[in-house]
């Protein structure tokens, strides 16, 4: 299971530093296609899993308090959470 702060992946203008690309990138397009749709319960989200040989679609879902979002793949069952997503630029919300 991730467990990642959105924020630990951003540089001090908000982007995304070259050396957190692979999976920094992979969590922002969680972030940006969850809170597109504003789900509360687990859709799929059209990104592909980066598990090697996997080929599943993740799910996502924004958590009921609101603070975390949660995704899964139903191919393998990796999954994980992003918190502080809140105040950076994939955020839809706002």
């Amino acid at each position: 299971m991730y467990i990642a702060k959105m924020t630990h992946f951003l540089n001090e203008k908000g982007n995304i530093p070259k050396e957190a690309r692979e999976l920094g990138n992979f969590l922002a397009l969680i972030v940006d296609s969850t809170t597109r749709y504003i789900n509360n319960k687990l859709y799929p989200t059209g990104i592909r899993c980066f598990e090697k040989h996997c080929e599943g679609i993740i799910q996502s879902e924004i958590t009921e308090n609101s603070s975390e979002i949660h995704w899964l793949c139903p191919e393998c069952k990796n999954e994980g959470y992003i918190s502080e997503w809140e105040n950076t630029q994939w955020n839809n919300l706002t």
